[in-house]
């Protein structure tokens, strides 16, 4: 029989995926080229896109927000794009091109060479985000994957010039992983772009 879900239990995985990530340098490694890319590619005027399904969705939004408006403090605005969030662009391509071309329809849109697509699924497997990273190294794009150690991961791994993966195969787990990654990605940015007392 399975364990019944308690909050204590929850706290108790959080706590030992979060000690498995500490102990996973190249997880670590992983995370700071990601930060890297996107300062670099900020700071050459650019910018960065960002797609994923369901609760990935719900992170690229997230994410996208920490950076256009603030995260740990005052500055000027971040350029980021959730590709998430707009239903008439969303519905209009799975209307004529299906639901696997609703992100690499908007990165041909509005990606350019050197601006960064960040790719979101626990999977690793989800259609229409490897799409979207495929167009993106099309263009010339740097394209970040976030997924976990499940079997799918090499197929996000074969589009993606950064994989992030946290080592877990448990959907909510990775997803607990990204939302912490991309909280610490989001205040390096932040850091490296608008210093404080600069």
């Amino acid at each position: 029989m399975a364990e019944t879900p308690s909050i204590l239990g929850a706290l108790r995985a959080a706590a030992a995926l979060l000690a498995r990530m500490e102990a996973d340098a190249p997880l670590q490694a992983a995370a700071t080229d990601a930060a890297r890319a996107c300062v670099a590619a900020l700071r050459a005027g650019g910018k960065i896109l960002i797609c994923g399904n369901g609760g990935s969705a719900a992170d690229a939004q997230h994410w996208a927000g920490e950076l256009v408006s603030r995260f740990y403090y005052d500055r000027p605005g971040l350029p980021a794009i959730a590709l998430t969030t707009d239903s008439s662009i969303l519905t209009a391509i799975g209307n004529d091109y299906g639901y696997e071309r609703v992100f690499a329809r908007q990165v041909e849109a509005l990606g350019q060479a050197g601006d960064v697509l960040m790719g979101l699924t626990t999977s690793g497997r989800s259609p229409n985000v490897l799409a979207a990273m495929r167009a993106a190294r099309e263009r010339g794009m740097v394209t970040i994957g976030f997924t976990g150690h499940g079997p799918g991961a090499a197929d996000l791994a074969a589009v993606s010039e950064i994989a992030i993966r946290v080592p877990s195969s448990v959907t909510p787990s990775i997803q607990e992983g990204h939302e912490v990654l991309g909280h610490a990605i989001c205040a390096m940015i932040e850091a490296e772009m608008f210093p404080r007392g600069s």
